[in-house]
Formats: structure tokens, C-alpha cells, sequence
């Protein structure tokens, strides 16, 4: 397992912070990082504030690449008479426990679905407000060599960012919104990098999916492509890094998915972006999976990446 923190992992897996809500989690953030920063090698600038909404950046020293690291997750919106409408793609699975408070008390319920209407909706003794947040109850669990938690995806690649914090000399440290989704904020906080900074690359520290051809246990990903494609000769250049300095890592190349290196793609500033990534089997479920091995690779391309680029 070498030097994977699990009690900052769980902790981070355990913050309530729904896309669109993602105000607990940019206060955990501040309060770690307050707590923390004086043991970095490089005292970072935190900014925050208005022109932010909920994200958070940090800029250590002169930096030419920003890691991206979203902090929203998936889940659900109470709407009528304990219906739930979904925020994002959660897997729906009957009989998942959901936790949630309203204005009467905390919420401990049991997701529901009538698969031929599909109709989610949550089993609790009494009518929850119209509105609540409700997402998967924690279940935090390492069994070697894998952990499993909910949301795992992204604060997998939250923790990463924090990690990284530790060593970095130069560079910016992203923490978004909005991801999960659709649109978010990479686009304007690209552009806001890239005119006070002039910083045109990007690396995307998010979790992507085991599929037929990336394991777990093979390394990190490095995404060719998915739904967006990266400028290719920006791609060669973390390939050609990743092989110099022996880190383990597999190559993705998929027809559809997407994260914040999309809304980047999309944005009219000159920024060069890859998704680097460990893979995670169960996606969008209460027991994501994802390869210590892996997340072993994903931090220490990070580190390299950052370095070299």
C-alpha cells in the first residue's frame, strides 16, 4: 500500500457535498489546508471567495500547469412526495442507503425504484422536504489491495491534489465544481489561469473506469481520448515523461465520458489539457473500487508531471 493516507481518503469520501452544494466541501478544504500548508515545501497563495463561487486555487511559486481536481459528487434531490430525482448518473440500485437532513432532522432512507416507470424514490417514515440533498451513506472499506467507498470518485483525485501539495515547488492546484453534472467551472477557471498566469497546460486528477482494455492494477490511465480529444503532441509529452521516469501507467481510448478536460476543450483560451487518472470499477455506486497500485501510479505521475512539464 506504501504511503496511501486512508484516514484523509475516508474522511474525504465521508463529506456530504451533492454538485451544486459544494460549499462542505470547499470548508473542509480550507480548514486542511489552513491546518497544513506550513509543512509544504512551498507555502501556496489560497484563493477563494466571489469570483471563485465554491472552487479553491492554489499557486505555488511561478506555475506553468494547473491540476484539476473536481470536488462535487453524484446524487439526488428529494422532489415530491419522496420522489428523487437524480443529480448527475448514480447507479441506481434498490435498497441503497441514502443520508440526507431537511429542516425537521437527519435522514437515513432506503432508494427504491419502479424500474418500468422509472420512478426512484426514498423509503422513510415520514415526507422529506422538497429539495433535500440526498447521497450514499459512507461505507469506507480496505481490503487488500483495494479500497471501497462511495465517491471515490472524484475525492480520490482530491486527495491526490493535497498529496501533491506537499512537494510542489510550481504549479496550481485546482479544486472545481459543478462536474458531475454537466458544464462546471473549469472553463472560466482555465481562463482566469490563463490570464493572470499564462498557463496553457492543464493535467485532469479524476477517476476513470475499468473496461475491457484498462485494468486494475496496470497503473494509472492516460486518456487519448474520450469524448474530448487532447492535442496529441501535448499527450506524447506526458507519455514520453511518464516512460523517462519508469512510472506505471495504460492508455485509455474511449468513445464517450467526459470531466473537467472537456469543459477546458470547450473554452476559447489556448490550453493544452490530459485526463490522468486511476480506474475504478463499480462507477457511480455506494462501493466504487479502485487498485491501491493504482493509486500509488496516479500520485506519483502527478509528481513527475509536475515536475517536468
Amino acid at each position: 500500500m506504501n504511503s496511501i493516507d486512508l484516514n484523509l481518503l475516508r474522511e474525504l469520501c465521508s463529506v456530504r457535498a451533492l454538485s451544486g452544494n459544494e460549499l462542505p466541501m470547499k470548508e473542509y478544504l480550507l480548514n486542511y489546508i489552513e491546518g497544513h500548508l506550513n509543512r509544504w515545501k512551498v507555502k501556496p497563495q489560497v484563493l477563494h471567495g466571489d469570483d471563485f463561487q465554491d472552487c479553491v486555487v492554489l499557486i505555488f511559486g511561478t506555475p506553468r500547469t494547473a491540476v484539476y481536481a473536481h470536488i462535487d459528487s453524484i446524487g439526488f434531490t428529494a422532489g415530491y412526495n419522496n420522489n428523487l430525482i437524480k443529480v448527475g448518473w448514480p447507479k441506481i440500485i434498490p435498497g441503497t442507503r441514502l443520508v440526507g437532513r431537511d429542516s425537521i432532522g437527519d435522514i437515513a432512507c432506503v432508494l427504491e425504484t419502479d424500474e418500468e416507470n422509472q420512478v426512484f424514490s426514498a423509503v422513510f417514515e415520514r415526507t422529506i422536504d422538497r429539495g433535500t440533498e440526498l447521497t450514499f451513506k459512507p461505507d469506507f472499506r480496505f481490503n487488500e489491495p483495494f479500497i471501497q467507498s462511495c465517491y471515490i470518485d472524484n475525492r480520490l483525485g482530491v486527495w491526490v491534489a493535497l498529496k501533491l501539495a506537499e512537494t510542489l515547488e510550481n504549479g496550481a492546484i485546482v479544486f472545481s465544481c459543478w462536474e458531475e453534472h454537466g458544464g462546471g467551472t473549469a472553463g472560466y477557471l482555465a481562463g482566469w489561469l490563463y490570464n493572470n498566469y499564462r498557463i496553457r497546460q492543464a493535467l485532469i486528477s479524476d477517476i476513470t473506469w475499468v473496461t475491457d482494455g484498462v485494468l486494475h492494477g496496470e497503473g494509472v490511465a492516460i486518456s487519448l481520448r474520450d469524448s474530448g480529444i487532447p492535442r496529441r503532441s501535448f499527450f506524447n509529452k506526458i507519455r514520453k515523461i511518464l516512460d523517462d521516469e519508469m512510472v506505471k501507467y495504460q492508455i485509455e481510448v474511449e468513445s464517450a465520458g467526459g470531466s473537467d478536460g472537456t469543459e477546458i476543450q470547450k473554452s476559447p483560451f489556448p490550453v493544452d489539457w490530459c485526463f490522468v487518472g486511476a480506474p475504478e470499477s463499480q462507477v457511480h455506486s455506494p462501493d466504487e473500487k479502485v487498485h491501491t497500485d493504482d493509486i500509488q501510479s496516479m500520485l506519483n505521475a502527478y509528481k513527475v508531471l509536475m515536475d517536468r512539464l
